[in-house]
């Protein structure tokens, strides 16, 4: 099970207003699904998945027990 803190539900809007949309399938796709994964600050884990040409989306995130804690996310210049 996948779960969102609240600062990673107010990411979606902060992106939103700067121009910069990301939804939460690409998010959960880039956990499910990463290119890579820093594993630098175990226990925090940050997964990176190409979503553009330009751009590749990092999630933040940390496995507690079954559970994937979403922290924050966002897009990165390549």
């Amino acid at each position: 099970m996948i779960l969102f803190t609240k600062h990673a539900e107010d990411k979606f809007e902060v992106l939103k207003r700067h121009r910069f949309s990301v939804s939460r399938v690409k998010v959960l796709k880039t956990v499910e699904h990463p290119d890579l994964i820093d594993y630098s600050r175990d226990p925090i884990l940050i997964a990176q998945r190409k979503i553009s040409k330009k751009h590749v989306l990092r999630v933040v995130y940390k496995k507690e027990g079954n559970f994937i804690k979403i922290i924050t996310f966002y897009p990165n210049i390549i």
